[in-house]
C-alpha cells in the first residue's frame, strides 16, 4: 500500500458512519425522560428505546454477508441512507407509539450495517503494522456517537419534544451517507477465483479459533457493561455524589475509555500480536474489578473511584483487538459474517448485564457484584487463542492461523 493519505480519509469516514449508527441506536435511550413526561409509561418508553438495538442485533450477520458478497461501500451507503430516512420518518411519526417503535426497529436494522462493514473497510485499507492503531481509532465511534446523543437529543427532547430530537440522528446519518458515497472505496481483495484457489473462500471456523475469540469477547463485555450501566448509580447511591457531578465524571471516563482503545491498538502493532495484549487486558480487567470490590467493601472511597476510572479504560480496550484479529483471520470473503457474529454475541451478553447484575446488586450489594464480575475476564484470559495467532508477515487476505 502506498503512503497516500487516502486510508486516513477512509478511516475518518468509516468512523463517522459508525458514530452515526451509534447515535441512532443508543441515543434513543436519552429520550426516555421526555417520553415519560408526555405520558408514556417507563415500561413503554424502555421498550421503544430498545427497538433500535433489537433491529441491530437481528441483522448484523446479514449485513456482514452482504459486505462479503458485494463490498463494504455499497453496504455503508445503503445502511446510513436507510438510517437517515427512517430517523426522519420517526421524527414525523413521534406521536404514534406503534409507528415510532416500528420505525426505530427498522432504523436499527439499517444502522447495523455500520458495525458489520466499517471495521472491514478499515482493516482492508491499513497494513498490518498500522491496523491495530487504525481499528482502535475506529472503536472510538461508539462513545462519540453516544456522547453526541447525550449532548443533543436529551435536552432537545425535553425542550421541543421527541420528534425534534430525532432530527439529530437523521441529520448525522445523512452526512454519513453522503461521505460514504463520495469518499469511500472498497479495499483491494483478490479475485474470487484466485481466492478460491488459495482456500480463502472456505469458512474460517475450523479448529475453533474464531469461536474462542467470540466467547472470550462475550465474557469481556460483561465487566465493560457493568461499569457503563452501574457507575452512575454507584457514585450517586453509594458514595453520595451529586447527580450532575457524577454524570460529568462518567462522561469524562467515556473519553478516557475511547483513548484506551487507541492505546491498545498501538500496543498490538508494536507487539506484533492482537491476542497477547487482549489476554493481558483480560487479566488487568479481572484485577481491576476485584480491586474495586475490595476497596468498596472496605469503604476506601478515593481508591475505589480511582479503580473505577481504571476499569472504565481497561474493560473497553479489548474490543478493537478482537475485531482486528477476526478480520485478519477470516479474510475478505468471510470477515463480514465473522464480525457480524462477533457483534451479535456481544450484544447478547451485554443485554443480560442490566437485569441480571441489577438483581445481584439489589440482593448482595455492589462489592459482591464487582467480585463476581471479576471472574468473567479471568475465564476469558486462557480462552483467548494466543497460541493460534498468525504472524503479521503473512498477507492479511490469506492469513489463517493453524488449527
Amino acid at each position: 500500500m502506498d503512503e497516500a493519505p487516502r486510508p486516513w480519509v477512509i478511516l475518518a469516514v468509516a468512523t463517522g458512519s459508525q458514530a452515526a449508527g451509534a447515535c441512532f441506536g443508543h441515543g434513543i435511550a436519552f429520550l426516555i425522560p421526555a417520553m415519560h413526561e408526555s405520558g408514556t409509561s417507563l415500561a413503554q418508553a424502555g421498550t421503544i428505546a430498545a427497538m433500535p438495538l433489537i433491529g441491530t442485533m437481528l441483522t448484523l450477520v446479514a449485513w456482514g454477508a452482504a459486505a462479503d458478497a458485494f463490498g463494504e461501500r455499497i453496504v455503508l451507503v445503503i445502511g446510513t441512507a436507510g438510517t437517515a430516512l427512517t430517523a426522519a420518518l420517526a421524527a414525523l411519526e413521534a406521536d404514534d407509539t406503534i409507528a415510532l417503535g416500528t420505525l426505530l426497529l427498522v432504523g436499527g436494522a439499517f444502522a447495523a450495517s455500520t458495525s458489520a462493514a466499517s471495521g472491514r473497510m478499515v482493516a482492508g485499507w491499513f497494513p498490518p503494522r498500522r491496523r491495530g492503531l487504525a481499528m482502535g481509532v475506529r472503536q472510538m465511534a461508539q462513545p462519540l456517537g453516544v456522547g453526541l446523543g447525550a449532548a443533543t437529543m436529551a435536552p432537545l427532547s425535553l425542550a421541543l419534544g421527541v420528534g425534534a430530537a430525532l432530527w439529530v440522528p437523521a441529520g448525522v446519518a445523512t452526512l454519513a451517507a453522503l461521505g460514504c458515497a463520495a469518499l469511500l472505496a472498497d479495499p483491494p481483495r483478490p479475485p474470487r477465483a484466485e481466492a478460491s484457489r488459495a482456500g480463502a473462500l472456505t469458512h474460517p471456523y475450523g479448529g475453533g479459533y474464531l469461536v474462542r475469540i467470540h466467547l472470550a469477547s462475550m465474557l469481556l463485555v460483561i465487566p465493560q457493561f457493568t461499569v457503563w450501566t452501574f457507575a452512575l448509580v454507584w457514585l450517586v447511591g453509594d458514595l453520595g455524589w451529586a447527580a450532575g457531578v457524577a454524570g460529568a465524571f462518567v462522561a469524562g471516563m467515556q473519553l478516557l475509555g475511547a483513548l484506551g482503545r487507541i492505546g491498545a491498538g498501538q500496543v498490538s502493532d508494536l507487539a506484533g500480536s492482537r491476542l497477547r495484549p487482549m489476554r493481558w487486558i483480560a487479566l488487568l480487567a479481572s484485577a481491576t474489578m476485584l480491586g474495586l470490590a475490595v476497596t468498596d467493601r472496605l469503604g476506601w472511597d478515593v481508591a475505589a473511584v480511582v479503580l473505577l476510572v481504571a476499569a472504565t479504560v481497561v474493560t473497553v480496550a479489548d474490543n478493537g483487538l478482537a475485531y482486528t484479529a477476526i478480520a485478519e483471520h477470516a479474510g475478505p470473503y468471510w470477515s463480514g459474517r465473522a464480525l457480524g457474529a462477533q457483534n451479535t454475541g456481544q450484544y447478547l451478553a451485554a443485554s443480560a448485564v442490566p437485569p441480571v447484575l441489577g438483581a445481584l446488586v439489589a440482593t448482595a450489594g455492589f462489592a459482591a457484584t464487582f467480585a463476581v464480575v471479576a471472574a468473567f475476564p479471568l475465564i476469558a484470559a486462557p480462552l483467548t487463542p494466543v497460541e493460534g495467532e498468525a504472524a503479521f508477515a503473512e498477507p492479511a487476505d490469506a492469513a489463517r492461523p493453524p488449527s
